[in-house]
């Protein structure tokens, strides 16, 4: 006679004997697991800690000196072709740099036996540039307006100026350099190497603070391919809007590894665009009696006008620190005859008639 098992019996062993195997299966495994390690970013530490107001209180230390002057390296970058992963580097080139609050300054760029290849100064409302190295059709005298927005000049003849640098024919660094410097506007270095402090109890604007960690390039080791993670904090200088909304003015990075520095500042225009990114260096002492603490290097990028300055002061302690000039010491005359060319004169002439 055959004996025969229910099905709800039958069920209940297929039941037991998979509850059995899940739970055995897993230990005999792992056993046999052998542990490889896997090397991952690296977090730089020790991360320091700070408040809004502390971080305030670095910005507002750097914002202290009235007036810079002194030598400095300039190296300049052209970015119009970043899209494309192409960027033009042109010969780095010494200078001289004067810088006054609220918003003046003189640059003075010079070549090769301290020679001068193109002057340029603002007031804090107009921009004057004489370039006066390289061929003959280079030199001219150039005038505008600090908040006014012009095209590029096209200086090398060439009446496409996006066409892409590789059919541009290979052009002398020096008149690279030239063209490239006709399309700085010196009053982008003043908020750059100028800090504008903060003022906390500004009317309508608020500072938000915030955490952030990025991969970067290991720092020891810049020329291989090992990444580290860097902590810093956010400030964000915030307009406030009277429908409920805010304008991002200005982002501060704070590096917080060892301690706290200000590392980068971004500024955007009242669409959200990133109008410049500023990068600082190390601080160095500046003066002969150590005046003011300072980054030796600032990185100046403005992605809208398609270029990349840094900055770098060759001797911080020669600089002259918190020194008065006159207010015509930042308006450039046109002692040599060049030849002038309005921007805002040209830029209204342009403009369509109705």
């Amino acid at each position: 006679m055959q004996n025969h098992i229910p099905g709800s019996r039958t069920a209940r062993v297929r039941l037991a004997i998979t509850l059995a195997l899940s739970i055995i299966l897993p230990l005999v495994t792992a056993c046999h697991i052998v542990h490889k390690p896997v090397e991952v970013e690296k977090l730089l530490t020790p991360l320091s800690q700070a408040d809004t107001a502390q971080l305030i209180a670095v910005v507002n230390n750097l914002g202290s000196a009235r007036s810079i002057h002194g030598k400095v390296d300039i190296q300049f970058e052209d970015t119009s072709f970043a899209t494309a992963g192409i960027a033009e580097k042109y010969r780095a080139a010494d200078g001289s740099v004067t810088l006054q609050r609220p918003a003046k300054v003189y640059l003075v760029v010079q070549g090769p036996l301290a020679i001068d290849v193109a002057q340029m100064t603002s007031d804090g409302e107009h921009f004057r540039i004489a370039v006066l190295k390289g061929d003959e059709k280079y030199h001219r005298f150039v005038r505008g307006t600090n908040n006014a927005v012009y095209p590029k000049l096209d200086m090398d003849g060439n009446s496409n100026p996006t066409a892409s640098p590789a059919k541009k024919g290979k052009a002398s660094s020096e008149a690279q350099t030239v063209n490239a410097l006709s399309n700085l506007r010196p009053q982008h270095l003043t908020d750059a190497l100028l800090l504008r402090p903060i003022d906390p109890h500004a009317p309508g604007v608020t500072y938000v603070q915030s955490e952030f960690f990025q991969s970067e390039k290991d720092p020891a080791k810049p020329e291989g391919s090992k990444r580290v993670v860097r902590g810093y904090y956010f400030l964000e200088e915030l307009q406030q809007a009277g429908d409920g909304t805010a304008r991002l003015l200005r982002r501060f990075w704070f590096d917080r590894v060892n301690s706290i520095r200000l590392a980068r500042l971004q500024t955007f225009d009242e669409k959200g665009v990133l109008v410049t990114d500023v990068t600082y260096g190390e601080l160095k002492k500046f003066g002969a009696a150590g005046e003011a603490l300072l980054p030796a290097q600032v990185g100046l990028t403005r992605p809208q006008d398609h270029y990349k300055i840094t900055i770098t002061y060759q001797m911080p302690e020669s600089v002259i620190v918190n020194r008065d000039y006159p207010p015509d010491a930042f308006v450039l005359e046109n002692k040599w005859g060049l030849r002038e060319v309005d921007l805002d004169t040209e830029k209204r002439l342009a403009a369509p008639k109705n």
